[in-house]
């Protein structure tokens, strides 16, 4: 028996061998059809193998954070699955009594089953080795076996190969050479194994360390791409992404291919792990493979990804408790990404122990830039490394822990995973040496902060090594903090470092093309230290158990002057952190038409400078927050509120009067389309002035065409992509009447479509006259023939009543299910002070398919006449704005009314609203 499994304890109560090893003799005595003894050695095996995991569960459940033992005890499972199996089928489905030479097998186990380490649906991987070519009964043996093993439920992953073909393929081949590397003794012939492992240490892995080096750290970058390229996305890949188990034994697989290692312990002899750094490996290993088990066993299958509905439950299984600002859920993730950090750490360092062994003198062994900075203060380049002179350097001087960030970035130099070890090691000298309080280190992580080269990378490094939320301490309770929602993509701290780098890209003009009016406003700005300390701060107070724009402020205020910030800076920076969601909750939840909207917004901004500030900070959150967030339809209501807010900030509100932005409007829809006089005075007069405000250029030419061709038409629609929104722009023209507005949004869901804004307008002549901006299920717009003929049929089929909508609606899944994993407290605020026309209501909700056809459902039932819709999703949560008055056109005032309208909309937005219209 291997010492492998020496560690579990009381193995029999998982499976005895010995016993059902008697068993499987009885059953063979008991019929000699091997169809029979096949049969029954399935079931008996069968039933061990759930009594096995369910026993191995168990265990878990005594001790959740196990992983490490649970993962052992799963691959012990196997291996005496497999032996019993193997044996039964040897002695007493294919006996052979007189074998040759050749009708030999050993069955090993490669990959992580080979290193003792599996979850508990984790693929079998597993060898079929013969001495040379297969013959008649090992062909027979060998699929026997397997199909046994698949009979039994297991997923394998096999392989059949002579001795001569296990080389070939492994050195060929950089997953068969990684899976050979761990390969381990199951069963059958020990010399045949022993052969083939002495010539895979001869024939592949001697003299080729290096190819292999770069072969898995290339493999790991990739994968890393693949994975997103961070360690800090909140519903990360446990085994495959960056910071899980698989960079782990990526540094397993490199120390064993160099030194022939047994275990990770043995890498300390090897000099490339210290003691500390064993414990680090150890540690975060045996996280990882408890949350995988849990993982695991929570899916009933092979699963690595911790998905937000996952995330929950492993949280209560691992026994993680509430805290005050701080839920269950949130704390074990924090966790989880602190032990991914740790992996990282240990990578630098293990690389920077490699180099030393496989370098040549004076040279690296792993690619980096070739600098000749100026003056170090002290610090010594290590083969175009920032390092450090000794180790006790920092503590000599505890100010040098910023100071080495700031010359990494002055002169573009990488720094040397030992200095970033001695960093880590030393970082709680900030706050035992006072560091905080000296200006020197203040003022060289202003310089870092506020660097015009690569400010995100640098902060990242002083991240990594602990550096940053010692000196900052705020943002070092925001370290590894995951935000538990479908709307943000990575933790507080991975969010808060990607904006720093994106504000440097937009001031570098890096993303003029996707950020044309941030980019230019860079360049505008009183006070670039500002806007960073901003973006910086903005979330710093997250997790508090308050409002984190408040909390942020009151910070700001304490941190702005430490850092040597005057004044007014830290007034602006403080008032930017508090205001720094109003931009955004301006431009997606109101309607810009209004202009009560614009000088609301403006009497709260007060200055064009901050107006400025707030546009950049806004735009890199938006985008800091992941991938697919930010769009050109984002972009183009946030630069039609700042171009409105800037005009009232400038020149005041009444510089320009109604009928002039009417009469302005119209010259330049007239220019645009190029009619005549006649023919446009014609269309135009059809269409209220309340429209001509409400309504861009853009929309007022599409508008008028559609008009022109609709000509006398009771219904006419049209579709026009627009690739400046992100969207296709409906246009609905009919005859008006109640209820057309919640078929029209039906109609447009049943497509496909998601109706990111929509405007209502009545013509002069009684038309109702309506305009969508619609995305497809990926957030872009309709615009293939296709897809824009069956948006059309959609709302043709709604608005004459030809199907049933709801039924139809509440079929379609969210493109995301794993919403259901949070509940969103629906909440409806009844505002009739935001416009001097009209009510604003804003419906907060779980996203679910047909919310928005409910709500105007709900709308119609209370007989109210929507004017405008607004709709904006985060995540699992919708907001819906409404701007409506009664059937008279008069505000919604009395206390009963709203009261009634309030909950009608609660209703529609807390259920699945069986009760809504089918119709």
């Amino acid at each position: 028996m291997s010492d492998l499994f020496d560690n579990l304890d009381q193995r029999r109560a998982i499976i005895d061998r010995r016993a059902l090893s008697d068993r499987l003799d009885a059953i063979a005595g008991e019929t000699s059809d091997s169809g029979k003894r096949r049969r029954a050695m399935v079931d008996l095996l069968k039933a061990a193998l759930d009594e096995g995991r369910a026993e191995i569960n168990r265990r878990l459940l005594a001790h959740p954070s196990s992983g490490r033992l649970a993962a052992s005890a799963t691959a012990f499972l196997i291996d005496q699955i497999v032996r019993l199996s193997h044996d039964f089928t040897v002695d007493h489905l294919y006996p052979s009594g007189n074998r040759s030479a050749g009708e030999r097998i050993t069955l090993i186990a490669v990959g992580g089953y080979g290193r003792g380490e599996m979850a508990p649906f984790s693929d079998i991987d597993i060898g079929f080795l013969t001495p040379f070519k297969q013959t008649s009964w090992t062909e027979q043996v060998i699929e026997a076996q397997l199909y046994t093993l698949w009979d039994l439920g297991l997923k394998v992953g096999h392989s059949s190969r002579s001795v001569d073909e296990m080389i070939r393929a492994a050195k060929e081949d950089l997953t068969v050479r990684t899976a050979l590397l761990e390969a381990r003794f199951v069963w059958g012939d020990r010399d045949l194994y022993d052969q083939a492992a002495a010539r895979f240490d001869a024939e592949v892995v001697a003299g080729n360390a290096r190819a292999f080096v770069a072969d898995k750290l290339a493999e790991r970058d990739d994968r890393h791409k693949r994975m997103g390229d961070s360690r800090y996305v909140v519903e990360p890949n446990v085994k495959e992404g960056k910071g899980g188990l698989r960079d782990l034994h990526t540094l397993f697989w490199i120390g064993k291919f160099i030194h022939r290692v047994r275990t990770v312990r043995e890498l300390v002899d090897a000099g490339l792990l210290t003691d500390r750094e064993l414990r680090q490996f150890e540690r975060a290993e045996n996280f990882l493979l408890a949350v995988r088990c849990h993982l695991h066993t929570l899916a009933g299958r092979a699963e690595d990804r911790l998905t937000f509905d996952f995330q929950r439950e492993i949280a209560q299984r691992m026994q993680f408790a509430e805290r005050p600002g701080k839920r269950a859920v949130e704390r074990f993730m924090q966790l989880y990404f602190l032990h991914a950090k740790s992996v990282g750490d240990l990578t630098g360092t293990f690389l920077a122990h490699l180099d030393e062994q496989l370098a040549a003198r004076g040279r690296r062994f792993l690619p980096t830039l070739r600098r000749r900075p100026g003056k170090l203060h002290g610090f010594v380049l290590d083969r175009g490394r920032l390092a450090l002179p000794s180790d006790d350097f920092f503590a000599a001087d505890p100010v040098r822990l910023i100071e080495i960030f700031a010359l990494a970035d002055k002169h573009g130099l990488e720094i040397h995973p030992q200095a970033m070890r001695q960093a880590r090691h030393d970082a709680k000298l900030i706050e035992t040496q006072g560091v905080r309080r000296q200006a020197r280190a203040n003022a060289l992580f202003l310089d870092v902060l506020t660097s015009p080269r690569d400010p995100e990378t640098v902060l990242r490094w002083m991240n990594e090594a602990a550096v940053f939320g010692r000196f900052v301490p705020d943002f070092g309770r925001v370290v590894a903090q995951m935000q538990f929602d479908m709307y943000h993509h990575y933790t507080v701290d991975e969010h808060t470092i990607r904006a720093i780098g994106l504000l440097s890209d937009i001031e570098q003009d890096r993303l003029g093309d996707d950020h044309p009016l941030s980019t230019t406003i860079m360049h505008q700005v009183h006070s670039r230290r500002v806007i960073y300390a901003a973006v910086l701060l903005h979330d710093i107070a997250k997790g508090r158990g308050g409002d984190h724009s408040v909390l942020g402020a009151e910070l700001a205020l304490r941190v702005c002057p430490r850092l040597g910030l005057g004044a007014a800076e830290t007034e602006t920076v403080s008032w930017l952190v508090r205001h720094h969601l109003l931009m955004s909750a301006t431009a997606f939840k109101r309607d810009l038409a209004d202009f009560k909207t614009i000088l609301d917004f403006a009497q709260i901004v007060q200055s064009p400078e901050r107006l400025r500030l707030l546009l950049v900070l806004t735009v890199v959150d938006i985008r800091a927050v992941g991938p697919g967030v930010w769009n050109s339809w984002k972009r183009q209501l946030l630069t039609e509120l700042f171009d409105a807010a800037e005009e009232v900030l400038r020149l005041g509100h009444k510089q320009r009067g109604r009928e002039a932005r009417i009469a302005s409007k119209k010259e330049e829809a007239q220019a645009l389309l190029q009619f005549g006089d006649k023919e446009f005075a014609k269309l135009a007069k059809r269409l209220p002035e309340s429209y001509w405000i409400a309504e861009p250029v853009e929309v007022i030419a599409a508008n008028l065409i559609h008009i022109q061709k609709a000509g006398d038409a009771p219904l006419h629609i049209a579709a026009v992509p627009d690739e400046d929104r992100g969207a296709t722009l409906v246009i609905v023209l009919a005859a008006d009447h109640p209820g057309l507005f919640y078929r029209m949004v039906g109609g447009i869901h049943l497509a496909g479509g998601n109706i990111i804004d929509a405007r209502i307008h009545t013509t002069r002549d009684g038309l109702a006259l309506d305009n969508f901006l619609v995305q497809d299920p990926l957030g872009r717009p309709f615009d293939e023939a296709g897809q824009i003929d069956r948006l059309i049929r959609a709302i043709e089929d709604a608005l004459a009543g030809r199907q049933k909508l709801l039924p139809k609606l509440e079929a379609r899944a969210l493109p995301r299910t794993r919403a259901e994993a949070f509940r969103v407290a629906p909440n409806v605020f009844i505002d009739n002070k935001a416009s001097n026309r009209f009510t604003v209501i804003e419906v907060n909700a779980q996203d679910r398919p047909a919310l928005l056809n409910q709500l105007a459902y709900a709308l119609f039932q209370s007989k109210v006449t929507v004017h405008s819709a607004h709709v904006a999703t985060y995540g699992e949560r919708a907001v819906d704005t409404f701007y409506v008055t009664d059937l008279l056109g008069d505000k919604i005032d009395g206390a009963a009314r709203v009261k009634s309208l309030e909950k009608r909309l609660l209703e529609a937005a807390a259920s699945r609203s069986e009760d809504a219209v089918a119709a």
